[in-house]
């Protein structure tokens, strides 16, 4: 089991093949981390790493210790207003009004296995000896409050999971204002803060500057994970690349408001920190209740970004994402929302849908536009039932056709908001969020329903059972498009509005829960007006996620390159859509929409009735593609080669378990006039196996195509250069297979 204990120094050794993260005991029932990084040898104890040394200003503990001082010591689970000046991992307010917590230590338990948390996504083993889990039980003996420290490391994987659970013992109210799940304290702060950040249609660019004095986070309170930050924090050391060097990587499986910050001090140690977002959370705990953190997620990666990313993008697949479609390739499908927008019938619907089966699509999806009176974003929002006028023949109909086709069906929902001109909001106005005698704010022309209140909740999945059970759908598509405001709740009392956003994102979770419980069969893709809701926690219900809005092909590559920075490939929505495009008015070439595309679970978002006779060639020909090499393309191992955020270029590629087949991507944005030479230098290849590039007669050895590069220098635009047919937004597509001599 790799969690040791050593009983004559109080030291815990958590560790396997390739990280090590240590802590102790301290002399005043405190836990200290010792060491975390790069596997060492275990020994009896690690005092000679505990650094106390009196420091000016500092109050210390003891009044015959100095040195001993919370301010400098590297704390596991710090609290406020103790002696530690720097920011905490819980705030507390009791009945008398204090603050003041002192958690010591009273006694841990070592098990294998990693248990699931109460109400919460988390990722999960399918055999005990997966991971071992460690809880170290703390104890405030003035407040009569439990903290319990949870962590699990896996045995295979470079991945340490943690959380924290409260439990109330005593008598007293007392009210959590403030719970991260994860802090680390690192002994240096020679790294560069890497993060996602972005906005609608430009979510998830990679930002990468160096830590600082002082704190430095990101953040979302917008009732969501956001578009603006994702949830994820990344440290990187100054000579880390992507392919090599020391990187820490953090998140929080979690999909509402959270904070993850770096608190450097004057002495330039880092304390990392990650969990929900303290801004307006008010939790009461009563005697007897507990409260559970959400899972962070730490990854310790010694080979660069890549490795950093690949070890996410395993556990996500493998042991975040659940059911049927966690492991199985993705659909191929086309969706009718860019093609149509609202105006749609039934026999236009056939007809793309007959258009599709024609092409090679597998699955056909029926976006917005489908429930009664809803011909704009204005309204019917929460009625869902369909709309006979557009549908004569109901969804149930409509979808037993198109399975006719030998096509399956899939259906758009937006089950969290609701139309001011719907029923529903007629009949239970006070079922939105909102706080009386104040206005209330709309996005989208849309209201929030209050999923705090399980009774809406209930009431929405009373109307989806009826549409889910009587048609043949085997996709769903849930939408969210927009961010929560005047976040107060009718149904709650004032002591419990403190509460209303972790509580929201605990009905969405119960709504989830419940329908994949009923349909375990359904592929469910969470979308958030594109990416806005693309957080771990969500793929614990829906193993894919709308990259993005923005479907322009240029635009799509920096969007999927940062996404791949914690995401793995198959949780990427990605579609080919028509030109010019929606979102930028800006034509690029088929191939090259498709050559993104490829690069996520690939579809199409167009009407297919308006396609020439070479588009339609070209498209099938495209999802044969598709078809061949999914299952490599989304399971494969992905390496990001070439970053478009530093160049006018993008490359990356996706290597087969047993490395005998690659596909290579490179995209020039621009064409450049006289351009240099260019080479690709290949990842994840075997150095001693040769290669064939589909196309070209050469053959290739592993180490060659790493080491010395591919050749790929463009015919660059000059005088009388049409022939070379490259231009702007190009695209090349490079299939490695491995042979023997």
């Amino acid at each position: 089991m790799p969690i040791i204990y050593h009983s004559s120094s109080r030291t815990f050794h958590l560790y396997n093949a390739r990280m090590s993260y240590i802590l102790k005991v301290l002399k005043n029932g405190h836990i200290a981390q010792l060491y975390c990084g790069k596997k060492i040898h275990d020994r009896e104890d690690f005092d000679a790493l505990l650094e106390l040394e009196p420091k000016p200003m500092s109050v210390c503990a003891y009044k015959e210790d100095p040195a001993f001082s919370l301010e400098h010591i590297k704390r596991e689970f710090p609290s406020a207003l103790s002696g530690d000046m720097r920011m905490p991992s819980i705030d507390v307010r009791q009945e008398n009004g204090s603050r003041i917590l002192n958690f010591v230590y009273q006694d841990h338990a070592i098990f294998s296995g990693k248990p699931a948390l109460e109400g919460l996504p988390a990722t999960y083993v399918e055999r005990e000896e997966e991971a071992s889990t460690l809880h170290i039980h703390l104890y405030d003996e003035v407040c009569h409050l439990k903290a319990i420290l949870q962590y699990s490391i896996f045995e295979e994987r470079n991945v340490l999971s943690r959380s924290v659970r409260l439990e109330n013992e005593g008598e007293q109210t007392l009210v959590l204002e403030r719970l991260a799940s994860l802090n680390l304290d690192l002994p240096d702060s020679d790294y560069d803060f890497v993060d996602l950040k972005g906005a609608w249609a430009r979510e998830r660019h990679i930002q990468v500057q160096p830590l600082h004095p002082g704190i430095q986070s990101i953040y979302s309170i917008r009732g969501h994970s956001s578009n603006n930050f994702n949830p994820f924090l990344g440290l990187k050391r100054k000579n880390a690349t992507e392919a090599a060097g020391e990187m820490l990587g953090f998140t929080l499986v979690y999909s509402g408001n959270f904070l993850a910050q770096v608190d450097v001090d004057v002495y330039d140690t880092a304390r990392i920190s990650i969990g929900m977002h303290p801004f307006t959370f008010s939790w009461p705990l009563l005697p007897s209740n507990h409260f559970q953190s959400p899972e962070a997620l730490f990854v310790y990666s010694d080979q660069g970004m890549n490795g950093m990313s690949q070890t996410f993008h395993k556990l996500f697949r493998e042991r975040l994402c659940r059911g049927p479609w966690k492991s199985k390739a993705r659909p191929i499908l086309m969706n009718n929302w860019e093609g149509t927008y609202f105006d749609f019938d039934e026999d236009k619907i056939l007809k793309m849908a007959k258009e599709a089966k024609a092409l090679g699509v597998e699955l056909f999806v029926l976006d917005d536009g489908w429930f009664e009176g809803r011909n704009s974003d204005t309204s019917s929002l929460g009625d869902w039932w369909p709309d006979r006028t557009k549908l004569p023949e109901g969804i149930d109909g409509l979808g037993k056709k198109i399975e006719s086709m030998g096509l399956r069906f899939g259906l758009w929902i937006e089950p969290e908001m609701v139309n001011e001109k719907s029923e529903l909001y007629e009949k239970h106005p006070d079922w939105v969020l909102g706080a009386p005698e104040r206005s209330m704010s709309q996005g989208r022309h849309q209201y929030v329903l209050d999923f705090s209140n399980l009774e809406v909740v209930d009431y929405i999945f009373g109307l989806l059972v009826k549409v889910l059970d009587e048609a043949p759908i085997s996709y769903v598509k849930w939408d969210m498009n927009r961010s929560m405001s005047e976040v107060y709740s009718l149904a709650s009392c004032s002591e419990e509005q403190g509460t209303i956003y972790h509580r929201y994102i605990l009905g969405v979770y119960r709504l989830y829960s419940m329908l994949i419980e009923r349909y375990p069969h359904i592929l469910f893709e969470s979308c958030a007006s594109g990416g806005a809701r693309f957080d771990p926690g969500m793929l614990y219900y829906a193993p894919q996620t709308w990259t993005s809005d923005d479907t322009d092909a240029a635009e799509r590559i920096k969007i999927q390159y940062g996404t791949s920075v914690l995401y793995p490939l198959c949780s990427m929505g990605s579609h080919v859509s028509a030109i010019p495009n929606h979102q930028l008015n800006r034509n690029t070439p088929l191939q090259t929409r498709a050559e993104v595309a490829y690069f996520g679970t690939f579809g199409y978002e167009l009407d297919p009735l308006k396609l020439d006779e070479e588009e339609k060639k070209a498209i099938k020909k495209q999802i044969e593609f598709m078809k061949k090499y999914r299952e490599l393309i989304q399971f494969g191992t992905f390496y990001r080669l070439v970053s478009p955020f530093e160049k006018n270029e993008c490359a990356w590629m996706v290597v087969s378990d047993d490395r005998n087949t690659a596909i290579v991507a490179y995209y020039r944005i621009l064409q450049e006039v006289n351009s240099k030479y260019r080479r690709l230098y290949l990842q994840g290849l075997d150095p001693s196996k040769v290669y064939q590039i589909e196309g070209k007669e050469r053959l290739y050895y592993g180490d060659e195509l790493m080491y010395a590069g591919l050749v790929n220098t463009d015919a660059s635009c000059g005088e009388h250069n049409l022939k070379a047919q490259e231009g702007d937004f190009l695209s090349r597509l490079y299939i490695l297979h491995g042979k023997d001599l």
